[in-house]
């Protein structure tokens, strides 16, 4: 039997719409006038409230196996449904093995089966020696590759040099699939460090300090001249700094096929507001200036910048080292996966932008990335039923209760955000509503 669910406001790839979402047996049948509506389908009246496509994720640290104890798929899933999201793209590394082998890549599929809320899909790693196992990966289904060109806080999954991405880059460039690049390197980070080795760690202002923007700038021109040389898809992540976005800009309007993230950490927090300590607050690279936040807005504005992800990337709490406050010791990282959605509709909402514009840069882009556009990242009659009911005019104060990931730790507690996730639909049916979870989750792996 069909449901419809009316809105005054469904977002679809055409603009946002009055109507009813017409779903039967787990899809979309149509986007029709109420009118239209069988006279035997479930109604469920949205009033107000807007429909829009489930949210997708392309940047995301579940852990698992290996450090369940810091993320895994039940919490970083149930998370997920809680903030609007429909679809995770796991990173290849934090977990253990990490995915830099087929057999890695079983052994998550493993440990993921029957423990998701909502889907889910696996990058893969491209790391110092594994470049026999490139074509193996992207045969076997992951639908990119994560690479670090400094050391990425882990052992196992080692940074790639110059010569070693070379080595690389010809077999990505033939599997067609994305290199996900973490833009720093580490000769302007070492000479910036190498000054602060009197420095208080316990202010921000060293952190800041120790990461600099050159670090970012010349691993972006690096990437855009390997991008030339060998024309494979870049996709820059957690872009930080807007000093980089002319450059980008440029490479792009020259025709090299680059895409480019940034985090609601970076459009939200500002460098000149955060309290030293506050280790909650530590992420690579860093949250910069309130004029550079500004700038990472205009270029979101000006199509630079294509998507928002979270970078969700939590830990155990010790390791943000809260009563020690030191920057240099704690784990770099922001959980966010059930609130992303409220944080960036609330900066929408002062800024300027509309619904169409936050489902561009957080399903419909982060789909395009991963190659699921023919299945996420847009309500359309045909496709999958995966939906989010947001109230865009209800406001709330993140409290613990509400982070569902696995430790509630957040440095956006107590903040007041606007837009609150009524519910989450995964083919048709219910993952989340209203503060609760269905029994069984029904998420899957999903591929090209």
């Amino acid at each position: 039997m069909a449901h419809a669910f009316i809105s005054k406001r469904i977002v679809t790839p055409h603009g946002t719409q009055s109507g009813a979402l017409l779903v039967n047996d787990g899809k979309i049948l149509a986007i029709c006038r109420p009118s239209e509506v069988p006279a035997d389908a479930i109604i469920q009246d949205c009033g107000n409230d807007a429909l829009l496509p489930g949210l997708v994720d392309t940047h995301v640290h579940i852990n698992q196996p290996g450090r369940t104890e810091w993320e895994g798929f039940r919490t970083a899933t149930r998370a997920a449904s809680a903030g609007g999201y429909t679809t995770l793209i796991d990173m290849p590394l934090n977990c253990l093995p990490e995915t830099t082998t087929v057999a890695a890549l079983q052994q998550k599929r493993a440990s993921a089966k029957g423990d998701c809320f909502v889907d889910w899909a696996p990058w893969g790693g491209a790391v110092a020696d594994n470049q026999q196992h490139i074509l193996p990966l992207a045969r076997a289904g992951v639908l990119g590759f994560k690479c670090f060109l400094i050391y990425p806080g882990c052992d196992g999954f080692t940074m790639i040099d110059q010569q070693q991405l070379e080595a690389a880059l010809p077999f990505i460039a033939e599997s067609g699939l994305p290199l996900l690049v973490h833009a720093e390197l580490a000769g302007p980070i070492d000479v910036a460090t190498e000054g602060l080795r009197k420095a208080d760690w316990r202010k921000y202002a060293t952190y800041l300090a120790s990461r600099p923007d050159q670090a970012e700038l010349e691993a972006i021109r690096l990437m855009i001249r390997l991008c030339r040389q060998y024309r494979f898809r870049l996709h820059i992540v957690h872009l930080s700094t807007a000093l980089a976005l002319q450059e980008l800009q440029t490479a792009r309007a020259e025709g090299l096929p680059i895409t480019v993230e940034t985090c609601p950490h970076y459009l939200h927090f500002a460098a000149e507001e955060i309290a030293d300590g506050s280790t909650l607050l530590k992420c690579a690279p860093p949250i910069r200036s309130r004029k550079n936040l500004q700038q990472l807005w205009q270029g979101l504005r000006d199509g630079i910048i294509d998507m928002i992800v979270t970078d969700h990337s939590p830990c155990l709490p010790a390791m943000k080292e809260e009563e020690s406050g030191r920057f240099d010791l704690a784990w770099g990282g922001i959980a966010s996966l059930s609130l992303a959605l409220s944080v960036i509709h609330t900066e929408c909402r002062h800024r300027g932008f509309n619904l169409n514009d936050l489902v561009r840069w957080m399903s419909s882009a982060p789909a395009a990335l991963a190659g699921l556009s023919h299945r996420a990242g847009a309500l359309e009659p045909g496709r999958e039923a995966n939906f989010v009911v947001l109230d865009t005019d209800g406001e709330f104060t993140v409290t613990a209760d509400k982070l569902h990931y696995r430790h509630a730790i957040s440095p956006y507690l107590n903040e007041k955000l606007r837009g609150i996730v009524k519910a989450t639909y995964l083919r048709g049916a219910a993952v989340y509503q209203e503060g609760s979870f269905p029994p069984s989750p029904s998420g899957r792996e999903v591929t090209l």
